[in-house]
């Protein structure tokens, strides 16, 4: 059964678990990937209660072993791989530790080097799938006070640019979706409870995960890199 890996799954109200839903609901088997077992569990129960098909798996994006082993169990069933594991690591570059840095590098750039890796090893003998990754604001922008988290994101940005031209002749769409801008989920709901008035101000996840969608299921003759996904009200 063609299978999809989705990684960085947190809870419902998130960008991965909703991707992994949809996907589900579009016939693939999803392995939801994340370092939260509870969270994962929760996601599996509601798709197979759904009449989908997925299996947690408890991997982290830095380690490549829990890698390699996550790629292992999809084996040639692969068609689709999205990497939306990410931090926000604010913080002024003055102040900053070495480790610190290093760490959002780690996670963003590294684990998706990766994961991407990894993706191509087992899609490039087919001749056909997907991998998608997920951005931010920061792919495009440097901001005062997000130094760390801004330039892993553009090294993320960068290194998929790089395997979409080095793998498209493969058959590989390699995608990057720009979310410019807060997600109405879950994450910004606890941390600002008044963001619950303002939702004209929060993209849709549903949205995003329609363009998520929409790059998987682009014929090879009209391949878009990337997509950039955000509210009428955001400035940019």
């Amino acid at each position: 059964m063609a299978t999809a890996i989705i990684i960085g799954v947190g809870p419902d109200q998130g960008l991965g678990a909703q991707l992994c839903k949809r996907f589900a609901a579009e016939g693939l088997n999803i392995l939801v990937a994340g370092r939260t077992k509870p969270a994962l569990d929760a996601v599996v129960a509601d798709i197979v209660a759904a009449g989908g098909r997925a299996t947690a798996v408890v991997a982290d994006a830095t380690v490549e072993a829990d890698i390699v082993a996550l790629f292992d169990k999809a084996g040639a069933d692969l068609e689709l791989a999205i990497y939306n594991a990410g931090n926000n690591t604010p913080g002024k570059i003055i102040d900053m530790e070495t480790g610190y840095f290093e760490q959002s590098w780690r996670v963003v750039c590294f684990g998706g080097f990766l994961f991407g890796r990894e993706a191509v090893r087992r899609l490039v003998p087919k001749g056909f799938g997907s991998l998608l990754f997920t951005g931010a604001s920061a792919s495009l922008r440097g901001r005062s006070g997000y130094g760390a988290f801004n330039s892993s994101k553009a090294g993320l940005r960068t290194l998929a640019q790089a395997m979409a031209k080095e793998y498209a002749a493969d058959g590989i769409h390699v995608g990057h979706v720009v979310v410019d801008g807060p997600i109405g989920g879950e994450k910004i709901m606890k941390r600002f409870p008044d963001a619950a008035g303002r939702e004209e101000r929060l993209i849709s996840i549903a949205g995003i995960v329609d363009g998520f969608v929409f790059l998987h299921k682009q014929p090879r003759r009209a391949w878009s890199f990337e997509l950039d996904v955000r509210t009428s009200q955001e400035s940019w």
